[in-house]
């Protein structure tokens, strides 16, 4: 069996029309979006969800990658095959997100940063064996009074690159995800400039980890208005700054950009990844790595029923359909 080079499963995962499906919440996650729902967890209902995502037929025309959460990779269906190889067996490749989450930043108040470093080489190295070909690591900046700090800035940047360079170490693609969260008042220019800080800082600890950026693949947030900011900036605002501060700050040599829907609603997660697609001409393919923006609808037309699989599954279809369409800039709302 021939053994594909980082620059090859990178070049992969950024197929165009293609794009990852973030697939890597916990199951006590899942089961807080069903009891919003007013639908009860049972004992296999994270498996099963899972399963419903993962053997989606057809998935592979408009996803390449789908990241899994840790505690997915132990589990296997009911005729004993592991959910990693279901994801193989639908032709898409299986990546893992080996954080044990954000816990607080010592010495900095209200501001986090993810964990797990620990006895990561070691997980890899099982990762691998099982095949896995990729993984990624999220970090989330908050955009508060007073923060974020230099501090926290360049401690989550150096985590990410010591994530990086052992997940490479293992053969294994890392997908880097410094995000600056959606939740806040601040404005679209506040966002911006904590984005391309946090860029900047982050490409600096890759390179002082001598990662192989051509290996690598970037999460990015879109530059958005916090949340609660009474003026929401526009797609084409919102896509103009975003296409210009990863040009301000990531390097051509990365292989590809897959964007992190990060709370927006599922179509606005799709206009804003299509108008920057479909307006723009840059060094690396732009793509979508959802996991709100894809899984809303499967999850409402589910709701842990077992009739309803085929329901969820057309719904997660047609989401991946749609952005696989946005990250060539040929998406309408006549097609939705």
């Amino acid at each position: 069996m021939t053994t594909l080079t980082l620059e090859e499963i990178a070049q992969q995962l950024i197929t165009p029309e293609k794009g990852i499906l973030a697939a890597d919440q916990p199951s006590w996650h899942l089961a807080e979006r069903l009891e919003a729902l007013n639908q009860p967890i049972q004992e296999n209902t994270y498996r099963d969800w899972c399963h419903l995502l993962f053997s989606t037929p057809d998935l592979s025309a408009h996803v390449s990658g789908i990241i899994m959460h840790p505690e997915a990779v132990d589990l296997a269906t009911d005729d004993g095959k592991s959910l990693v190889d279901v994801i193989r067996d639908h032709d898409i490749i299986a990546g893992i997100s080996p954080s044990t989450g954000l816990v607080p930043l010592a010495g900095a108040d209200g501001e986090v940063i993810g964990a797990g470093l620990d006895g990561l080489r070691e997980r890899f190295a099982t990762y691998a064996k099982l095949g896995i070909r990729f993984s990624k690591w999220r970090t989330a900046i908050r955009i508060g009074e007073n923060i974020p700090s230099a501090y926290a800035i360049d401690a989550n940047a150096y985590t990410l690159a010591q994530f990086a360079a052992l997940s490479q170490e293992a053969g294994i693609v890392p997908i880097v995800e410094p995000e600056v969260e959606l939740l806040g008042n601040h404005t679209i220019e506040r966002c911006f400039e904590v984005t391309e800080w946090l860029l900047n800082r982050t490409f600096d600890a890759l390179y002082q980890h001598g990662v192989q950026l051509e290996g690598t693949l970037l999460k990015a947030n879109m530059v958005v208005s916090g949340a609660d900011c009474p003026t929401q900036a526009d797609v084409e605002t919102v896509a103009d700054l975003t296409v210009k501060v990863l040009r301000r700050t990531v390097p051509p040599a990365i292989r590809g950009i897959v964007f992190l829907s990060g709370g927006q609603t599922d179509l606005k997660a799709t206009a804003h990844l299509n108008a920057m697609n479909a307006n723009t001409t840059n060094p690396w393919a732009m793509t979508f790595s959802y996991a709100r923006a894809l899984q809303r609808a499967p999850l409402a037309a589910w709701l842990g029923n077992a009739q309803a699989v085929t329901q969820g599954q057309a719904a997660l279809k047609h989401r991946a359909n749609m952005n696989a369409l946005a990250s060539v800039g040929r998406w309408s709302t006549d097609l939705e």
